[in-house]
């Protein structure tokens, strides 16, 4: 496994709709490793392959420690819901925004095996799989936020909000 360089905002490729994944090969399962490996080293909960340079329908999450989902050409089939929240993104160090997600889904996607699995999520589990499945799309949590913020912005809203 190596560490991939998380593209930044601002770069071309995170705003251009990924392709499918054609066949799932040791190639990609290694790809998939190593977005694993580099979510966890920035102490994120998912990774989408344009954020490591792939422009193909692929993401990795483990919404916590442990529980891995390697979710490839996946696809949501119903929303239910609907829960406001913060969320951050390792493509956009340093802001925070309070996006509206689906509080449950179900969506169908291929395993490491290129088997078809599907999977029912709710709250925090949706949230980051919508997420992810945005970067698929071109579709970064900034364009959807219906406020953005700045680490130290939001830690003092936390805190008057923790204070009332």
């Amino acid at each position: 496994m190596a560490l991939r360089n998380v593209v930044k905002r601002g770069d071309p490729i995170l705003k251009k709709k990924a392709r499918p994944v054609s066949e799932v090969t040791d190639r990609i399962r290694m790809t998939m490793e190593d977005m694993l490996e580099t979510m966890r080293t920035d102490q994120g909960v998912g990774i989408a392959g344009p954020q490591v340079g792939v422009l193909r329908r692929m993401f990795v999450a483990e919404p916590e420690p442990g529980r891995v989902y390697y979710m490839i050409n996946p696809e949501i089939l119903s929303k239910e819901g609907s829960e406001l929240d913060s969320e951050g993104c390792l493509s956009i160090p340093g802001l925070y925004g309070i996006v509206e997600r689906p509080s449950k889904i179900t969506m169908k996607a291929q395993d490491l095996n290129g088997d078809l699995q599907e999977y029912t999520f709710e709250g925090f589990d949706a949230r980051v799989m919508c997420h992810e499945y945005d970067h698929l799309d071109g579709i970064l949590f900034t364009d959807k936020a219906k406020e953005v913020h700045t680490e130290a912005e939001w830690e003092a809203i936390r805190e008057q909000e923790n204070n009332k």
